[in-house]
């Protein structure tokens, strides 16, 4: 039993030192700035497809869901707060979940697990230069960037394909809509849901990271290092998320 119990608990010894290692060296000069851009546009190119992909299908589902509901119980003009309070509070993080776990996680992995088993890492570590500093820390960050913009942009298009698919298609009032954004949703729904995105894009570049720095068994390893960080990034940012609400829950109710 503690043989068992040996290996999970090395690996997740390893990952919170190298998270704090991380965390440490963020603000140690020089800073990577080419690699940090290069990163970002890397993993926003990977998730602005998938970022579409899910917010739109999931913007058709809130809003008519909600609207039928409303109707039922003659409150039709209420579906832009309930379609504002939804795409903000949750439709905006879960989207951001699915996509940074899914697209930007498994790509820095992927990226670094190669890097792994050609040795380029122990070649760094052999040179001097300290892998965390040169490779962890800008892809963390950038990671961060990209979930931090995606949010938005889900939020935006479920907002816009809230009024459209409510005015337009179900009879919603435009200024009924316009008015009850801001009923229940406010700067403080705004902000959790951006803390939200933050934690997320720094959980899934540490997840990513982490599995791709401990690559074993050739490029055999490197796929099932990937699909060991979509479960794990998955797992980490949907307790992020439940946590976060609770607490946004408490301060803000």
């Amino acid at each position: 039993m503690i043989k068992q119990l040996a290996a999970p608990t090395r690996a997740v010894g390893g990952f919170f030192e190298m998270s704090l290692d991380t965390f440490i060296k963020t603000f140690r000069r020089p800073f990577q700035i080419r690699e940090y851009l290069e990163q970002t546009w890397m993993i926003a190119k990977v998730s602005l497809i998938p970022t579409l992909l899910i917010s739109i299908p999931f913007t058709v589902l809130v809003a008519f869901t909600l609207n039928i509901l409303l109707r039922e119980i003659g409150a039709a003009d209420l579906s832009g707060s309930g379609t504002a309070f939804g795409t903000v509070t949750q439709l905006g993080p879960i989207s951001t979940v699915l996509v940074i776990a899914g697209a930007g996680a498994t790509a820095i992995c992927a990226d670094l697990g190669a890097r792994t088993i050609r040795e380029e890492i122990d070649a760094m570590r052999v040179l001097g230069i300290d892998p965390i500093q040169r490779l962890v820390v800008p892809r963390v960050l950038a990671s961060t960037t990209v979930a931090l913009l995606l949010n938005g942009l889900v939020i935006a298009i479920g907002l816009v394909g809230g009024y459209v698919f409510s005015v337009l298609l179900q009879g919603v009032n435009p200024g009924a809509f316009i008015n009850g954004l801001t009923i229940l949703t406010g700067l403080g729904e705004l902000v959790i849901s951006e803390v939200k995105a933050l934690l997320f894009g720094v959980m899934a570049g540490l997840v990513g990271c982490y599995r791709g720095l401990t690559v074993k068994g050739g490029p055999k390893g490197v796929g099932e290092a990937v699909n060991e960080t979509v479960i794990y990034a998955f797992i980490c940012l949907f307790v992020i998320n439940v946590l976060m609400t609770a607490i946004g829950v408490r301060v803000l109710g």
